[in-house]
């Protein structure tokens, strides 16, 4: 009897670690072969005769793409689960990774980069992954079990980045994306495990919410003050991250650093960014997350600024990288999970998506521009500014945010 209660008792922890595990590996693949496009818009460009604002138009699109996407990719898996779409999106991703592999023409490179892309990476990634975890994981415990996902994530860019290089170096771009698909598809049956955690043993918290309809659950926080800061701010982070992944490693050998110390950066900005979630994470489940949220653009916005400003030397590029990490991609799991405490989790994945479209309209506007600003300018300087400012900007946005719930549970014979 006792050992019986024992396994009742774990087995809530047993499922919430295993989408935990499941979710960190295929964010890993996902986020870290996106990790790696910075390293090829020099190769492109030399190689295969394309401009780099070509290349930078097709990284920026698939960030735009992905983010229309992932308002539907989030409703899908909110109404049908998680295993179908992580599946197709592995899918989607992969054969876009081919297509850009073999692309020959910029019309290829667009609709592989761009367009594939973009669809596979909003069903392999936080709006699917992320709400999954969400619905999976109980109230208090939530912004902890998202931080640790995220964090587990990361591993993919400390471990990916690297080897693409090399693959790039030893035997060229198309190898390189070729095993990158086929990491891809490697993780795409984890998806059967996103599930396991919630929809058989969903917390009481979301049973007792009311069953409002979509329409009017995306309504309600359209409607909301607090909803629309957040989804502002957001656009900062897109706009940041897109920028610095894309353009660091041209940028340093622009700078005359070492060839390879740009996949180094990227590959450090992984490594800390799992310190960085996971505290992150934590400190989201002790304080107001928009309070750390706020704080968190201004660490990045001036560690940035600092960066411009300060001479360039290996040393400063790997405090830079640091510091980056630190702050990287610590704005999804508080991003989510204030969501979640304002609005439930009935219909999470769709709200984070909506909120994650702004997210992606920066991401757009950070890769685009930055090789727009480039090709006119002859130089980064003018976009480096408008990344810090940026920052302060999304600061001012978060602090003001009111947190408190907007949807309040009912008893269970008021939804019926």
């Amino acid at each position: 009897m006792v050992a019986t209660d024992s396994r009742r008792i774990a087995s809530p922890a047993v499922r919430i670690g295993a989408v935990i595990l499941a979710g960190a590996l295929i964010m890993s693949a996902a986020m870290g072969a996106r990790q790696t496009f910075g390293l090829f818009i020099g190769p492109f460009s030399f190689d295969r005769g394309l401009p780099v604002t070509l290349t930078a138009f097709a990284i920026a699109l698939h960030n735009l793409v992905w983010g229309f996407t992932q308002p539907f990719a989030g409703a899908a898996a909110d109404r049908w689960g998680s295993p179908p779409v992580v599946a197709f999106g592995a899918v989607a991703f992969a054969a876009g990774l081919v297509l850009t592999a073999f692309a020959s023409s910029g019309v290829l490179l667009v609709v592989g980069l761009g367009l594939l892309v973009g669809i596979g990476i909003s069903c392999t990634t936080f709006g699917v992954v992320l709400t999954a975890l969400g619905r999976a994981a109980p109230p208090e415990k939530r912004s902890m079990a998202m931080g640790l996902a995220s964090a587990g994530g990361s591993l993919g860019q400390v471990a990916l980045v690297p080897v693409a290089q090399w693959i790039t170096n030893a035997s060229g771009t198309a190898a390189s994306l070729l095993v990158l698909a086929a990491c891809l598809l490697a993780v795409a049956p984890l998806g059967l495990f996103l599930d396991k955690g919630g929809r058989a043993g969903a917390p009481a918290a979301q049973q007792a919410e009311p069953a409002m309809p979509l329409r009017a659950a995306v309504a309600q926080a359209l409607g909301h003050r607090g909803y629309r800061l957040l989804t502002l701010g957001f656009f900062t982070c897109g706009f940041q991250l897109a920028f610095i992944g894309t353009h660091l490693p041209n940028y340093l050998l622009l700078c005359h650093m070492p060839v390879g110390l740009g996949a180094t950066a990227l590959a450090l900005v992984g490594l800390f960014n799992m310190a960085g979630s996971w505290a992150c994470g934590w400190l989201g489940g002790r304080y107001r997350q928009q309070q750390v949220l706020g704080w968190l653009y201004l660490i990045r916005g001036a560690a940035i600024a600092a960066f411009f400003l300060a001479p360039k030397s290996e040393a400063s590029v790997v405090v830079f990288a640091a510091v980056m990490g630190l702050t990287w991609l610590g704005t999804v799991p508080l991003t989510s999970g204030l969501v979640a405490k304002v609005f439930g989790v009935r219909h999470l994945g769709t709200l984070f998506g909506v909120c994650f479209l702004s997210h992606q309209m920066g991401s757009f506007l950070g890769a685009w521009a930055g090789g727009y600003v480039f090709d006119v300018t002859g130089s980064y300087s003018l976009i480096w500014i408008a990344t810090a400012i940026a920052g302060l900007v999304a600061a001012l946005l978060h602090f003001p945010i009111d947190d408190r719930p907007a949807v309040v549970a009912t008893p269970a014979r008021a939804t019926a």
